[in-house]
């Protein structure tokens, strides 16, 4: 670095510190957010994502009632190939992504990894809802040896990878679970 000497912050130096002093340290050099992404509009964006999510969630139930009342047992699907190579093409493209993105080392790997498992638990509920009665044991089978957990190592992963990039700025203490890592202010 420019300007700075090997003997005023040095690596030696900063792991000898305690790490609430390098806590601070870290919290003191990193980049004002207001820089990164003006305040009024993270507010906007986060109030219209969440008010949209809400009101999804609350509008689904009324549908989800409606749909218990009115589909039929048995339904003739049209393009059913299509759905399902439409469908595993998706699947594909993920993990694809998951693999490259794991390969190459890039943070993103975590969003590619969390969708593919949640591709991979969709994958194992419409193949098992939509088996023949007769062939819905070869279909619980690949579910519970393939699909399941794979989807549960892709997904405990990516939380595991998320949890030691919090942990390793200092966002939180290494005990912490994932889900309870805090949004930036």
């Amino acid at each position: 670095m420019t300007g700075i000497s090997d003997d005023v912050l040095s690596d030696d130096r900063i792991a000898a510190l305690p790490p609430a002093i390098r806590r601070e340290l870290i919290q003191r050099l990193e980049r004002p957010r207001d820089e990164v992404f003006p305040p009024a509009l993270a507010r906007r964006m986060r109030r219209n994502r969440l008010t949209l999510m809400t009101l999804g969630s609350i509008g689904l139930i009324p549908w989800m009632v409606y749909l218990g009342l009115s589909l039929p047992a048995n339904y003739e699907a049209h393009n059913w190939p299509a759905t399902w190579i439409g469908f595993d093409c998706l699947l594909i493209a993920f993990m694809t992504a998951t693999a490259v993105l794991g390969w190459m080392r890039r943070h993103i790997v975590v969003l590619a990894g969390f969708t593919t498992g949640v591709l991979l638990v969709c994958d194992a509920w419409f193949d098992i809802m939509t088996s023949d009665p007769d062939q819905v044991w070869v279909s619980m089978l690949t579910a519970a040896v393939f699909n399941l957990p794979i989807a549960a190592l892709l997904m405990t992963g990516a939380l595991r990878i998320l949890r030691l990039t919090a942990t390793r700025l200092w966002f939180i203490d290494s005990g912490m679970q994932a889900w309870r890592i805090p949004l930036v202010p």
